[in-house]
């Protein structure tokens, strides 16, 4: 009887817990956690050996745990408008987290509780003047819903900026979609709605029109069939180096850091995809935003035996509008653009294809 007590009184303990979660709350855990994240990346930029990079690989921190104080904090209020902002945080933090069944299948771990945000706020929160944040977050979600979601925002909010924002929003969850004429048509009319109504509302620290004047750089310049533009700086020696130089090889180009996210499992593939091509007309270049000397250690050591510029100021990474990292391009030899996205297996794909054609016999 004791026992069943106790666990009675702690179960009270946790729902009064939330039941008292506040604004302040969430912001400290946000806050938390990008001061983790910080001093992570300051720690990672200054290891120079092997040992001390694998030591700071190790101790990236996780972010489970954030996680699963923000849904304590805001699970049982998601009716309740102050939770917007952190809830568009919480579907921006769950992606990469995954729960391993008993048949070895990864599933995403926090499905119910997206599922439960996005209905709420479906029911409740379509009219809100503070759904800017969960117009963003809601592109990170790998779900058709997002799109209908943000058609009605547009159509049902009152406020004319949030519905730029949803209107960019749209603009860039549709990049997923193709490149067929219809759709380039929608993105289109979506960015000159968000310049037009919210060009001066702040998206972290950047802007709705700066963020719709990237997307309409990418449709103009770097969509399929497009000739990539030719990147031009220096290597970890400090030697010229141009993309253009590489004409008549299929080019994999990576957009990629030492300090984000499964850094280490994406070299392991990137190398991979090296061995699967090696002896063909194919190239791995990469555009590294880490330090100089950090660049040149993990080259030094063989950890990274493909070339790259040196970018620490984000300056080429810029002139390809990357937002965030890693990020492929496949380039045919005329450096025509094939394929832009994550790395993996349809990256591969794709350069196998363009590889087949080469050497495919001349009629």
């Amino acid at each position: 009887m004791n026992r069943l007590l106790r666990r009675t009184a702690a179960t009270l303990l946790l729902l009064q817990a939330a039941a008292a979660a506040s604004p302040a709350d969430a912001q400290k855990i946000q806050k938390t956690w990008d001061l983790r994240m910080e001093t992570w990346s300051l720690e990672t930029r200054a290891a120079s050996t092997p040992e001390a990079r694998a030591k700071a690989a190790a101790n990236r921190p996780d972010i489970s745990g954030p996680v699963k104080e923000m849904w304590a904090a805001i699970g049982n209020s998601l009716d309740q408008e102050w939770t917007i902002e952190p809830a568009a945080w919480f579907i921006r933090a769950t992606p990469g987290l995954v729960t391993t069944g008993p048949d070895g299948a990864n599933t995403p771990a926090y499905a119910a509780e997206v599922e439960s945000i996005r209905k709420t706020l479906e029911a409740k929160h379509l009219k809100s003047a503070k759904l800017a944040p969960m117009c963003m977050a809601l592109v990170a979600l790998p779900d058709p819903r997002s799109l209908a979601i943000l058609e009605k925002i547009q159509a049902e909010n009152p406020d004319a900026k949030v519905q730029g924002v949803a209107a960019l929003a749209n603009a860039m969850a549709l990049k997923g979609l193709g490149d067929d004429g219809e759709i380039m048509r929608k993105r289109l009319t979506y960015l000159r709605k968000a310049i037009i109504q919210s060009s001066d509302v702040p998206i972290g620290s950047t802007t709705v029109a700066k963020l719709a004047e990237d997307e309409l750089y990418i449709i103009r310049f770097l969509t399929k069939g497009r000739e990539a533009p030719d990147l031009s700086g220096v290597d970890s020696a400090g030697r010229p180096l141009k993309l253009s130089e590489l004409k008549g090889k299929v080019v994999y180009l990576i957009f990629w850091s030492g300090t984000m996210q499964e850094a280490d499992r994406v070299v392991q593939m990137t190398r991979e995809t090296m061995r699967k091509f090696e002896g063909r007309p194919f190239t791995v270049l990469g555009v590294n935003q880490d330090p100089l000397d950090r660049l040149r250690s993990l080259e030094g050591d063989g950890t990274i035996p493909w070339r790259n510029f040196s970018d620490a100021t984000n300056q080429l990474a810029r002139e390809f509008r990357v937002g965030s990292l890693p990020l492929v391009y496949v380039l045919d030899g005329d450096r025509k653009i094939h394929y832009a996205g994550s790395p993996g297996s349809f990256a591969e794909l794709t350069a196998e294809a363009l590889l087949s054609e080469e050497s495919a016999p001349k009629p």
